[in-house]
């Protein structure tokens, strides 16, 4: 389910300044950039190079403002970092990073693909360590399991896409070819086991506490997201250069990713109908945030995912629902993008009046 651009704005909601600004909104960057890679696939040169530009100039914005946020807002920077509820959102970055890097290898640049796939690794395993520390096992307050929502799968999707920048550079640096490979591996599996428990750890929250309709937020979909991501980064793995690293589980993840596939498929009606029970049974209202991007992002990864795998395990099905499901992609991030810049636009029209 997609906010309206004509529902009114929340400037809680609203902000692209320094102090507001959400740690999950590299979300646009990650949504706009998976979609630049699908229409690159489906042969959309123009449609596809316009989104990669409008992801790179996201970026470039975010960035300036998250280093703004350290430096001038940096005890509400502090304050999402141990907020387990939003701190793993911090990995959009890191999966913002990534996926701009793939929409750069896929139209030659290289270099600068290869610099972002650099920071992000870095910076996912600098995260790695200290948000699970700073926001859950670092908290007095217990149990800690009572605050773990769908944000927490943005971890996952972070792993996987330092596999799918691995994968997609490898054939373009021989020399690094080995390295590529261990990288790839290596977080397509440590995100595979960071999956297993972030799903543990959210269904026992819903299991174990009441579940509000106001709760059920869109980063519920980064559930669907995560493994969609790990099918694309299967599929990149099982296309990669013979290796020993991947020769050791080229099979496994072949295998693997078709069960991902299928399960990130069942995933789609089931936050689909939770949608519908949040916003029409219960009436919580269809807003503009940040968080939106969230939704947008896995059904473009899901289309991708399809195409991908499709393609690497000779599944022409797969691969048709991949090319038909990215029309769903695009409509939602055409819908969504319209609500931000209304919702923007309208808050910063009200502004003087306010003061």
């Amino acid at each position: 389910m997609l906010p309206s651009p004509s529902v009114p704005p929340s400037p809680r909601l609203a902000g692209l300044t320094p102090a507001r600004l959400s740690p999950g909104y590299f979300a646009l960057v990650m949504a706009t950039g998976i979609l630049s890679v699908g229409c690159r696939l489906r042969g959309w040169t123009t449609v596809s190079r316009s989104l990669l530009v409008l992801a790179a100039v996201a970026y470039a914005l975010l960035v300036v403002l998250t280093v703004w946020r350290f430096v001038a807002h940096r005890r509400e920077l502090a304050a999402d970092a141990h907020d387990a509820r939003k701190a793993f959102l911090f990995f959009t970055f890191v999966a913002g990073t990534d996926v701009l890097a793939v929409g750069l290898a896929g139209q030659g640049y290289f270099i600068p693909a290869a610099v972002l796939l650099v920071i992000a690794a870095l910076t996912w395993v600098v995260l790695g360590y200290t948000i699970p520390w700073l926001a859950v096992l670092g908290r007095s307050e217990r149990p800690v399991v009572a605050a773990a929502n769908g944000t927490w799968f943005v971890w996952v999707v972070a792993s996987q896409s330092v596999a799918v920048a691995a994968a997609t550079l490898e054939p373009h640096y021989e020399a690094a070819g080995e390295s590529l490979s261990v990288v790839a591996v290596f977080s397509w599996s440590v995100g595979c086991v960071l999956y297993a428990a972030s799903a543990v750890f959210v269904s026992l929250r819903a299991m174990l506490y009441p579940l509000e309709p106001r709760e059920l937020e869109p980063p519920y979909w980064v559930s669907m997201g995560a493994v969609a991501i790990t099918v694309v980064a299967g599929a990149r793995i099982v296309e990669m250069e013979s290796d020993p690293m991947v020769d050791a589980v080229r099979g496994l993840v072949a295998g693997m990713s078709v069960v991902f596939w299928c399960f990130a498929t069942w995933l789609i009606p089931v936050l689909t109908a939770l949608g519908v029970w949040r916003h029409y049974v219960h009436g919580v209202p269809l807003v503009y945030e940040p968080t939106w991007w969230s939704v947008v992002f896995p059904l473009g990864m899901y289309a991708v995912a399809g195409i991908y795998l499709g393609r690497a395990d000779h599944l022409p099905i797969v691969e048709w629902i991949g090319r038909a499901w990215l029309w769903v992609a695009l409509t939602a991030w055409t819908v969504v993008f319209l609500a931000m810049l209304h919702t923007l636009l309208t808050t910063r029209s009200r502004e003087p009046q306010r003061t």
